[in-house]
């Protein structure tokens, strides 16, 4: 008989299936072909409390620690964000936060926040929320446009972006969103979680 998976394999067996393995340039040239056409919820998984931005200017002053350099150019990408999410999308971002905040996600949430003001819906949700389904490992970094479509986002050790996987298995995807959405529903609002939880770098 075939043994039954526990709720808590979810995201072990994105790592553990078959799929198709890009490097960054082919993985963003896959996503957004799929991203201009698709319609609905796009679902975003953020695990990791670092990772390496340097085509981002605003990364860069906060890097060099100009915080309020780093800041103004947030405000000045208000256009940029409003662009990068179409009418037709709404993001779905769920925030994974280990306290204390690490100083990479006190830069990261004030970028959230601007996107949130530009109509995306990020939430978050402490860690230990999430320690029971990382026996082995952390959760994966994932984006879902469809039950039929995962994508897993790869990182190297320094949390530089390096590609991604392409995973096509509605089996595997489905209970992926139904936990995902689960998860989502436990979550803080961004900018509730920010007014109770507010940045003493960044206020």
């Amino acid at each position: 008989m075939r043994q039954t998976r526990r709720s808590d394999d979810t995201f072990a067996r994105i790592r553990e299936a078959d799929g198709v393995t890009m490097d960054r340039a082919v993985y963003r040239a896959d996503f957004h072909g799929v991203y201009r056409e698709m319609e609905g919820v796009l679902w975003k998984l953020e695990r990791a409390q670092y990772f390496h931005e340097p085509y981002s200017a605003s990364w860069v002053a906060w890097a060099e620690g100009d915080w309020d350099r780093s800041l103004a150019l947030i405000e000045a990408a208000k256009a940029e964000y409003e662009a990068d999410l179409p009418s037709r999308v709404e993001l779905r971002r769920l925030r994974i936060v280990e306290h204390p905040r690490s100083p990479y996600l006190e830069w990261e949430l004030r970028v959230l926040a601007a996107r949130a003001r530009a109509g995306e819906r990020p939430r978050v949700l402490d860690a230990d929320a999430v320690r029971h389904l990382e026996r082995e490992r952390p959760l994966p970094e994932l984006l879902i446009p469809s039950p039929d479509l995962l994508y897993e986002i790869l990182y190297d050790q320094g949390g530089a972006h390096i590609g991604g996987r392409r995973i096509a298995d509605r089996a595997l995807i489905e209970p992926c969103l139904t936990l995902l959405s689960a998860l989502y529903d436990q979550a803080e609002d961004l900018p509730a979680y920010l007014t109770r939880e507010p940045s003493p770098h960044l206020l």
